[in-house]
């Protein structure tokens, strides 16, 4: 059995869902710097080879991801296939309990995890997840609350933490200045 892979197109880029047995095991941004890395990781870790297609999963997938980026979808739950080392699983879960509309910064994700001198390797295997918006790392911040890190870009990172309403769309300050003469 292959991974099952399609292209999904969202507002801000495009995504490649793949699925194994019934279980999501990708949704990433198709035009990420580790591309390679994250697809040899999954096609090893897995055993089997990408394949073009779609499956009841995908399917589902594209519904729930066409209705989160309509607003109307505060939660995604196809069932998932995490492929990583136990600390990455670990820190994959803890991700997924950030809930919708909320920001925790990697001291406070490390926190969580392991503790605070493991903010390196939670910060590396946030950057490993292969399953974005699923498990979502992009609710994730630097500790200054900089938008930093992020495979689909900070532009893709601010669109969808304004979409969940976690961060304003016109943050004060930006846009000041003298109105109109």
């Amino acid at each position: 059995m292959d991974i099952l892979i399609r292209s999904f197109i969202t507002p801000v880029g495009e995504l490649l869902l793949g699925s194994y047995q019934g279980a999501l095991c990708l949704c990433d941004w198709k035009e990420r710097r580790s591309r390679n890395d994250v697809d040899r990781r999954l096609q090893r870790g897995i055993g089997v080879r990408y394949k073009e297609g779609t499956s009841p999963v995908i399917e589902q997938a594209m519904d729930q991801l066409n209705a989160y980026f309509a607003g109307g979808r505060p939660f995604l739950d196809v069932p998932l296939h995490m492929v990583g080392t136990a600390f990455q699983r670990r820190v994959w879960e803890v991700l997924r309990s950030i809930p919708y509309g909320a920001m925790v910064s990697y001291a406070e994700l490390s926190d969580q995890v392991a503790d605070r001198t493991a903010i390196r390797a939670v910060a590396a295997a946030n950057g490993a997840n292969a399953l974005s918006l699923f498990i979502p790392c992009h609710r994730v911040l630097g500790s200054d609350g900089a938008l930093i890190g992020y495979a689909g870009g900070i532009m893709a990172k601010r669109f969808l933490l304004e979409l969940e309403g976690a961060f304003p769309r016109n943050p004060p300050g930006l846009f000041d200045g003298p109105g109109p003469m």
